[in-house]
């Protein structure tokens, strides 16, 4: 269910419960909205930190909610977003809230601290509930923030907008990989294409053979469900520059003939994280109108193993030209990114992004909430990096290195699709994808640890997390052209 948010100046009369901050120590700021008792606070064993939330019943039948923001000269906008989340829970049986806590932004530009109060309130009343018979999803339909001025609507505007996207993949995420298959993923683009007003193209599995997409059709060929590429546009008048969104979409990754364990095909439905990330970003921008083009490219399929699967020692043909040999099976991603990235590069595009849950080494590296950022261009994987910072969402930035380049080299084709030992997995990856994307500044998102939550955190309740809409959408609303003279080697 959508929260609707709005801006007021004031306090409305009609909500059931209202937020209000309190600093560490318990402490109130100087003009408090609602004078609280502070040692009903600590009785209960508030104390003000980041993301704590105390209800206090009032006289009137209503519901004060203290709010912990932390040290007053330590606020951020991830201060504002865990303070949403945790008012969102607090506020979980009511249905109209106001949250009353921008006055402490303090230096913080306050359309920020709206946009991530809208954020954190939004996606901590998320749950994905589909499937259960007694679901007790949030009531919470309208949720005012109290505050003047237009940063502040035009913030909370843009946070609500973006916390609906990254719901958006979540929900794909989260249905059963048996529910949301490649097919389905497609008419599910297409509807979104249709209400928004974007350009969409679907290729089926006939398409896709006559177009030379051969990774995306060998790791198709396992299985009994058929593949689709799905190309999205976002064209507004005088754009200045194109950008190319390339997600990986394995809607089930099963390992193909290089089979998983039964423990590691568990959560193999959040395979196509990094396609639901494209979509969700493409389906919001509309409504922001960034001013550049962007193209949103989701190969996506499962990987099954049949009679019928590709086998290790395999070759196949990329889009641009390139033989692959297939060593691994279940390193099918990379596979199918070559083709998405093969047609970005030949859209003329003047930069791309993909992302993708790529490999178990960069989980290893970085751990569970924090993606590799790897690419060929240093303007443009900082301007990434930037975003992602901005954004909120943990980044961090990965080499790669010349003289690993040899680890891909095969026998039989032009590359294989592993680099033959356990070590570097995720560079080797990442320098399989530099081979697909030409001179065309290029940056890589390995989203394999951040792409799913093992538990329930501020914002992010245990499942898909959405993670990469909120970089995308920040990347895309303030694009500036790299400088080529940067690129790496």
């Amino acid at each position: 269910m959508a929260i609707e948010v709005t801006v007021s100046a004031q306090v409305p009369d009609d909500v059931q419960v209202l937020g209000v901050p309190v600093f560490a120590g318990r402490r109130q700021p100087d003009k408090a909205a609602v004078e609280l008792d502070l040692a009903y606070l600590a009785e209960r064993g508030f104390e003000g930190k980041v993301g704590e939330a105390c209800a206090v019943p009032a006289d009137d039948g209503s519901t004060v909610v203290a709010i912990g923001m932390g040290k007053p000269d330590e606020v951020s906008a991830e201060t504002f977003r865990r303070a949403g989340a945790a008012f969102a829970k607090a506020a979980w049986n009511d249905t109209r809230a106001a949250l009353a806590v921008l006055d402490v932004a303090g230096d913080l530009d306050r359309g920020i601290a709206a946009q991530a109060l809208a954020e954190g309130a939004v996606l901590g009343a998320y749950r994905f509930t589909k499937y259960k018979n007694e679901a007790k999803p949030s009531k919470l339909e309208s949720l005012v923030l109290v505050g003047r001025g237009a940063k502040v609507q035009t913030g909370a505007d843009r946070g609500a907008r973006i916390a609906d996207a990254v719901a958006l993949a979540r929900n794909l995420v989260n249905e059963p990989a048996g529910a949301m298959t490649p097919s389905r993923l497609a008419d599910v683009a297409t509807e979104i294409a249709e209400r928004e007003g974007l350009a969409v193209t679907v290729l089926d599995e006939v398409a896709i053979a006559n177009e030379g997409l051969g990774g995306l059709q060998g790791v198709a060929q396992g299985s009994a469900q058929p593949p689709r590429l799905i190309e999205l546009v976002y064209d507004p008048p005088g754009a200045r520059g194109t950008i190319a969104l390339v997600g990986k979409g394995i809607t089930f990754d099963s390992g193909g003939l290089s089979l998983k364990t039964a423990d590691g095909m568990e959560t193999m439905k959040t395979d196509m994280s990094g396609a639901a990330a494209v979509l969700a970003t493409m389906s919001v921008l509309p409504a922001l109108a960034p001013k550049v083009k962007v193209i949103g490219i989701l190969p996506t399929t499962e990987n099954m193993p049949s009679g019928t699967a590709i086998k290790p020692g395999d070759v196949l043909k990329i889009r641009n030209g390139k033989t692959v040999e297939v060593l691994n099976t279940d390193a099918e991603g990379r596979l199918v990114l070559a083709d998405g990235l093969s047609l970005a590069v030949e859209a003329g595009v003047d930069v791309i992004v993909d992302l993708a849950t790529l490999t178990g080494a960069c989980m290893i590296a970085l751990g569970r909430t924090i993606a590799g950022l790897m690419g060929n261009n240093d303007a443009w994987v900082e301007q990434v990096g930037d975003a992602a910072e901005r954004a909120g969402e943990k980044v961090w930035p990965l080499p790669l290195p010349a003289d690993y380049r040899k680890k891909i080299d095969s026998e039989v084709a032009d590359i294989k699709n592993t680099g033959g030992d356990r070590y570097g997995g995720a560079l080797t990856a990442g320098l399989f994808l530099k081979e697909f994307v030409a001179d065309v500044p290029w940056a890589h998102l390995d989203i394999a640890g951040p792409a799913r939550s093992e538990e329930d955190d501020a914002y992010t309740p245990k499942g898909a997390s959405g993670f990469g809409v909120r970089t995308l959408v920040e990347l895309v609303t303030r694009y500036r052209r790299p400088s080529a003279a940067r690129a790496r080697a």
